[in-house]
Parts: C-alpha cells; sequence; structure tokens
C-alpha cells in the first residue's frame, strides 16, 4: 500500500478536540475488548484513547505508510502488553485467517467508496459475539466543501446505516451525537463554506457545545447530532 496517500489535513487539528473524543469514546469503549483490528488508524489520536487495557491484541490498520510511520512514533508501546501491531494495508489485503473481538471505524468508512463491501469483508474477520463499531459524520444534506476537502465519499444516517449492515451481523445500536455541533455544521455548509475549520473555531466547538450537546443528547433520545455511531454484532 506504499502507493496510497491520505488526502486529508485535519487529522492533527482534530486531535485537540479533547472533549469531543471524550465524549464519543466513552460510548464507544465498552465494545472494545478481546483482539482489536482499528481500521484506518491515521497518526494514532484514538488508539491509546480507547485502548485502556481490556484487549489481549491490537492491530492498527493503515493504508497511508507515512502516517503510519507517524503512529509508530506516537502510540509508543503499552506498558501493559507487548505492544500494538502496525500494519500497511486495509481489510482486503489482511491475512484471512485473522479474527477479532472488535473491529473500529473512527471517521474511516466515509472515506471508503465501497462502504457495504468494506463491511461485508471486516464481518469476515469478526468472531461470534464480536462488534464492528462505526463513528461517522451524519446526514448528507450537511455534506459541505469540507468533506470534499478530505475525501469524504458520503455522510451518513439510520436508513443508510440500515442499508449497508453485512449479513449475519445483527445492528445493535444507531444514535446521533452532538446536536449543537450540527447546527455549527449547517452554518459551515450554508453560509461559512469553508474547507477546513480554524483553529479557534475548533476550540470553541469543543470547550463549549460539546460539553453542552453531552447533556442535551440525551434530553433528545439522541435524534438529532452532526455525528452517527453504529454497532453492529455477531451472534454468538
Amino acid at each position: 500500500m506504499a502507493d496510497f496517500a491520505y488526502v486529508g489535513s485535519e487529522l492533527d487539528l482534530f486531535a485537540a478536540a479533547r472533549n469531543w473524543k471524550a465524549y464519543w469514546s466513552s460510548l464507544v469503549r465498552p465494545y472494545v475488548k478481546g483482539e482489536v483490528l482499528e481500521t484506518g488508524a491515521g497518526i494514532g489520536s484514538n488508539t491509546r484513547l480507547l485502548d485502556i487495557g481490556a484487549t489481549r491484541r491490537w492491530v492498527c490498520l493503515e493504508p497511508d505508510a507515512q502516517l503510519l510511520e507517524q503512529l509508530r512514533v506516537n502510540v509508543g508501546r503499552r506498558p501493559f502488553s507487548p505492544g500494538y501491531e502496525f500494519v500497511c494495508g486495509t481489510t482486503h489485503t489482511l491475512d484471512p485467517s485473522w479474527r477479532f473481538d472488535c473491529i473500529i471505524y473512527i471517521d474511516v468508512l466515509e472515506h471508503i467508496e465501497d462502504d457495504r463491501q468494506e463491511l461485508v469483508t471486516a464481518a469476515s474477520h469478526l468472531r461470534p459475539g464480536g462488534s464492528i463499531v462505526v463513528l461517522s459524520p451524519a446526514h448528507n444534506w450537511l455534506y459541505a466543501p469540507f468533506d470534499r476537502s478530505i475525501g469524504h465519499f458520503r455522510r451518513y444516517d439510520r436508513p443508510s446505516m440500515k442499508r449497508i449492515s453485512p449479513p449475519g451481523l445483527r445492528l445493535e445500536r444507531v444514535m446521533y451525537l452532538d446536536c449543537l455541533g450540527l447546527l455549527a455544521s449547517a452554518a459551515n455548509r450554508y453560509l461559512l463554506r469553508q474547507a477546513m475549520p480554524t483553529a479557534g473555531q475548533l476550540a470553541i466547538w469543543d470547550r463549549y457545545l460539546v460539553p453542552a450537546s453531552k447533556i442535551l443528547d440525551k434530553v433528545l433520545l439522541h435524534s438529532l447530532g452532526k455525528s452517527i455511531l453504529a454497532v453492529w454484532t455477531k451472534p454468538a
């Protein structure tokens, strides 16, 4: 995969969104256990955040060789296990015999053109009782120059998540996150039309809107949001 280069430039910028990462990771962590495959691991911003010691194996899968080298430096070694495995490639190039208890796509699936086939391939690497966890931007009507600039093919909603469900897996959970971020994304889509938020805009969103959204999302029963979280499980 040495010829693949990620087109986005937002990874370092969004790595500073601490409140947002703390919010969504608290919902994802219960599924992260056993042997884990982190697809599109990028520069490792989410790896240590999700890895709290409940795993036996952690494979960081990244098709961009340059990002993978940065990831190696960023995550280093885990004090409670032999360490991470770094693989340059995609689910389609993995050893067919490898099986995992959890497969994670954090802001990754929207970058893959054939998303349904991607999940079918991922499901073939999933053990019975295991989970596929996807966090992605929500609502195609919010698709903006920002999405285009970082290589998004689409955004998702509940119906589209159901349509790409892999055969044999159960869609256990679908929920929207960050209802106030939805308003900020709409402002960018229809007014600002920015290809990339500024560091100042990101700081305001993360510092003020995300904590308020965390409260309001529960009140609204996760019916609105700029992001969507979906979890599929394979029957044991």
